[in-house]
């Protein structure tokens, strides 16, 4: 017999293969057609997700809470719903598959996925971004998580996202796409990142920069890889003056990538 708790824990466990027959192979005396039975007539929710993650989310104001999206590969599925041609991190290209928002709450060391969203604007007329916010929120006001710090990759720094956790009191750390525009005083006017200039103390604390349309200000900081790749990373946190504490804070989303 296959439980919520069975496929659920199940999912969570498996990075790759999500397959019933993998699922079958892993559960004593459960066939496949048994799963593909239950998958018809269960319907397995996110509100489900948390009540099994619930207590194992270790929550205080230095937690994380972490949003990323992943597509499901479906390449040779013709009939199952909710299935389109999307972006794939994974593949670097398009792929036939289904579009999950996740939201991943950490402690620093472990990582808990605590709500998804399905991505179908065709059905619900919501975008990524749409589902993004509406995550936070939940996570704020009804799971009621003191978690202080948002993490995500350059997709979700948009104005309003950014806009959004600023008002909400909580901070954000994100990469910025390099075509990005920012100003240092309002005499100087909107310049490209790689058109400001940099010294040491600035490589290492930041600089106070403030990013077109966007109504505050943010810490900005310059990440050079060892191959010379560069990162440009922003936070509303503007105590933080350390490149090497951004660049490790940074580095935890990359766990959940």
């Amino acid at each position: 017999m296959i439980t919520k708790r069975n496929y659920i824990e199940y999912l969570i466990s498996t990075p790759v293969n999500y397959t019933c027959s993998n699922l079958a192979n892993h559960l004593k005396g459960v066939s496949h057609d048994a799963i593909t039975d239950y998958l018809q007539r269960e319907k397995i929710t996110a509100h489900h997700l948390w009540e099994l993650v619930q207590p194992l989310v270790q929550d205080s104001r230095q937690s994380y809470l972490i949003v990323d999206d992943s597509v499901q590969d479906k390449r040779f599925s013709q009939k199952i719903e909710l299935v389109k041609r999307q972006y794939s991190g994974n593949e670097h290209g398009l792929v036939r598959g289904i579009g999950v928002v996740n939201l991943v709450h950490s402690a620093g060391t472990d990582y808990y996925p605590i709500d998804y969203r399905i991505y179908s604007p065709e059905s619900d007329g919501k975008n990524k971004n749409v589902h993004f916010r509406q995550m936070l929120m939940a996570a704020i006001a009804d799971k009621r998580l003191q978690a202080q710090t948002i993490l995500f990759d350059s997709w979700y720094g948009g104005v309003d996202n950014l806009k959004f956790i600023h008002r909400l009191n909580h901070y954000f750390i994100t990469a910025l796409k390099s075509n990005r525009k920012v100003r240092l005083t309002k005499e100087g006017g909107y310049i490209d990142l790689k058109e400001l200039s940099w010294n040491d103390a600035q490589f290492e604390q930041g600089q106070i920069v403030k990013l077109k349309e966007v109504p505050f200000k943010v810490k900005l900081f310059k990440l050079v890889a060892s191959n010379g790749d560069i990162e440009w990373v922003i936070t509303n946190n503007l105590s933080c003056d350390s490149a090497d504490f951004i660049q490790d804070e940074n580095a935890m989303r990359w766990q959940v990538e």
